[in-house]
């Protein structure tokens, strides 16, 4: 009944904002055709569509919001102005009551709130739609943030899951571009991150991880501050940390006030994403300035603090280097590696043409080229030719997108601290030093050192292998007489087979003999 009266709900919000009109326009079909007429009234909607699809995925709710807020990244599969209506979505939602995020704290750890810490503000800091945050102190008197899951949101998002799930198989039928958009893809898509992010200690880790990759060990401190689990008092619907203090990236005029140089700024945040994407193969997916900080402490000053680590990407050996020689390419102009790139990859049919594909590449890039670099946005010519690519079927990797939607965030935060950054110049040298190192001495050097490990444990063993497998008994006599033997037996097979075929040919020889003497 409730699932009834939820979908009864999605469907007057649908009518209230004419998302009818928005699914009837893009189906080709007479009667398509002939029902926007009638709701119409002979007039179409004022507001535009992707205006009128964002305020109906917020009247409908926290967990529509977030299906908005992946929807906008995939826009090599929606239109663009959708796409960018979509990026406004705010993910801002009122808290749910302190009483629950205690009792949710007091069942994951074992203790209430106000014993497991010396001091516990009930009064949340931030409310998401799938969390909120309280500031805590712990019995040592380190500041901690505490990260608690709202209540029942498994079950809620079961629910609308399935419905999600409805909707995109009608959209696959009805609409012309139903499998080129992919629905029911991108439903399991956010299916995916949802539940990722209903795991806190999944979240923990990615934390965990990121922070060491920028440690003092790493020698990359001074690039990114990334705050420390406390793994005492993580579960899996609360996860606790370090309490981090600055200034959100969005606010230039407080970073300017506080001394920060923004321009610097800029080319910093560049170098912590390449960093992230070609070196560890492992980033920060949800870069918007609401999860990007700035310290303003004295000892700190003007170092990035990343937070929520709900949803990151991964990218593997393969995805890097073509990734690498796909940029390269670009700053140099060579489209023709470019296009090579595509099909050796496999991300387009092995039959398409290079010249013809080296054609649509040039003419999404040229226009690019020919402006002034501050002109210039790298992830407007990947966003220009994921759409490109589309009438060559190629498979846009979901891992890419993710990757593509964390660069538009980072260059225009970058552009926001510095309007002059050129992300094309800041880049191609780190790119070109990373494939120098991978190609070069230095990277058979580096892979060598890597595989020590594992040869040092192996090489000893190569004598001993070499004598036993030296002294062994030879089999080959014992293999060709007995090749010999079966050779044998199957041209007695054969023969006996002829045989009895003969046998048979002269039967029926005979039957037929003696019906047509009868």
């Amino acid at each position: 009944m409730l699932t009834l009266l939820r979908l009864l709900h999605i469907i007057f919000i649908a009518l209230r904002y004419r998302l009818d009109e928005l699914v009837l326009s893009s189906i080709k079909h007479p009667v398509a055709h002939g029902l926007l007429r009638v709701v119409r009234f002979g007039r179409p909607p004022k507001a535009p569509r992707g205006l009128r699809l964002r305020l109906a995925l917020e009247s409908l709710g926290p967990i529509f919001v977030k299906f908005g807020q992946v929807l906008s990244t995939r826009r090599d599969l929606i239109p663009l102005d959708v796409a960018l209506e979509l990026a406004l979505l705010q993910d801002r939602v009122p808290p749910f009551p302190s009483d629950q995020a205690a009792a949710s704290i007091e069942a994951a750890l074992g203790a209430s709130p106000h014993t497991l810490f010396k001091h516990f503000e009930t009064d949340p800091v931030a409310s998401a739609s799938i969390a909120q945050v309280h500031f805590a102190v712990l019995h040592d008197g380190r500041e901690v943030a505490v990260k608690v899951l709202r209540p029942g949101m498994r079950e809620i998002i079961e629910k609308d899951l399935t419905l999600l799930g409805v909707l995109a198989r009608l959209v696959e039928r009805l609409a012309a571009d139903g499998r080129r958009l992919k629905p029911r893809q991108v439903v399991a898509e956010f299916d995916n991150y949802l539940h990722d992010e209903l795991d806190l200690i999944r979240e923990a880790s990615n934390c965990s991880q990121l922070r060491r990759n920028f440690s003092a060990e790493r020698g990359r401190e001074h690039l990114l501050m990334v705050p420390e689990v406390v793994w005492e008092y993580c579960a899996t619907t609360v996860f606790t940390m370090e309490r981090m203090r600055g200034i959100p990236v969005s606010q230039i005029e407080r970073l300017k006030a506080a001394g920060i140089d923004t321009r610097e700024l800029g080319r910093m945040g560049v170098e912590i994403f390449f960093t992230q994407v070609f070196t560890d193969g492992f980033f920060h997916a949800d870069m918007h300035p609401g999860n990007i900080y700035v310290s303003d402490q004295p000892e700190t000053l003007g170092r990035y603090i990343a937070l929520d680590f709900g949803i990151v990407g991964s990218l593997s050996e393969f995805d890097k280097n073509y990734l690498a020689q796909n940029f390269l390419a670009f700053f140099r102009r060579d489209y023709h590696r470019v296009a090579q790139l595509h099909i050796e990859s496999g991300w387009v049919p092995a039959t398409t043409r290079e010249e013809e594909l080296e054609g649509a590449v040039r003419a999404v890039c040229e226009p690019y080229f020919d402006r002034p670099l501050s002109e210039i946005s790298l992830g407007q010519v990947l966003l220009r030719l994921f759409q490109t690519s589309r009438r060559f079927n190629v498979e846009i990797q979901p891992q890419l997108v993710l990757l593509q939607k964390t660069l538009l965030n980072v260059e225009g935060m970058g552009r926001e601290l510095d309007p002059g950054l050129d992300l094309w110049k800041t880049a191609k040298p780190y790119l070109e030093k990373w494939m120098h190192e991978r190609v070069g001495l230095a990277g058979l050097r580096k892979q060598l050192d890597k595989e020590a490990s594992q040869w040092s444990q192996i090489l000893p063993q190569i004598p001993r292998l070499v004598y036993a497998n030296l002294s062994r008994q030879d089999t080959g006599p014992g293999l060709n007489l007995e090749l010999e033997r079966m050779r044998r037996a199957q041209e007695q097979t054969n023969r006996l087979l002829i045989a009895l075929l003969a046998v048979i040919a002269v039967g029926l020889g005979v039957a037929v003999w003696a019906l047509t003497r009868q």
